[in-house]
């Protein structure tokens, strides 16, 4: 099965890819401070986790429990654990995933380019798991939304 990463990472990025702005992604591949086989993320993560964390998948919106959790505490990246998200810059967007309007301090990277329809592509800095897209239409002050896969993260109370 063909996935934006696999075409990325093979570097075989069409004009069609470029326009919609998935370049960058595949250039990163090997930059990684937690790095694991395919077999072994395979093997650790939940099936739909690993088809978003390492196939760039989306989960269906409005299936994920963190959308609506709004209890004080920290959203890690399910891949390697690293605090991604804290519950204070979290925001009801009412798209069905759970949104954020600023990341952590050096905990997510963001791919090459960009497109109106998908946003920019943003991933773990550490693992390079795929968590989901930013847009420019979040609330104030950053104006950004972090659209995030629930299934890509784990949540830890406060």
């Amino acid at each position: 099965m063909t996935t934006r990463r696999n075409l990325l990472a093979a570097g075989g990025l069409s004009a069609f890819g470029a326009a919609l702005g998935l370049a960058g992604f595949g250039a990163r591949a090997e930059t990684f401070e937690v790095t694991r086989s395919d077999a072994e993320w395979k093997r650790m993560l939940p099936p739909d986790a690993y088809e978003v964390l390492r196939h760039a998948r989306t989960e269906r919106a409005g299936t994920s429990p963190l959308d609506k959790n709004y209890r004080k505490g920290t959203y890690s990246c399910r891949g390697c654990d690293l605090p991604l998200f804290s519950s204070t810059t979290k925001f009801d967007s009412g798209t069905g995933w759970p949104s954020f309007w600023q990341p952590l301090p050096n905990a997510t990277a963001k791919s090459a380019g960009g497109s109106i329809m998908w946003g920019t592509e943003v991933h773990c800095r550490r693992c390079g798991g795929h968590l989901g897209h930013v847009f420019n239409d979040g609330p104030k002050p950053t104006g950004l939304r972090y659209c995030m896969n629930g299934v890509a993260l784990t949540f830890r109370a406060a």
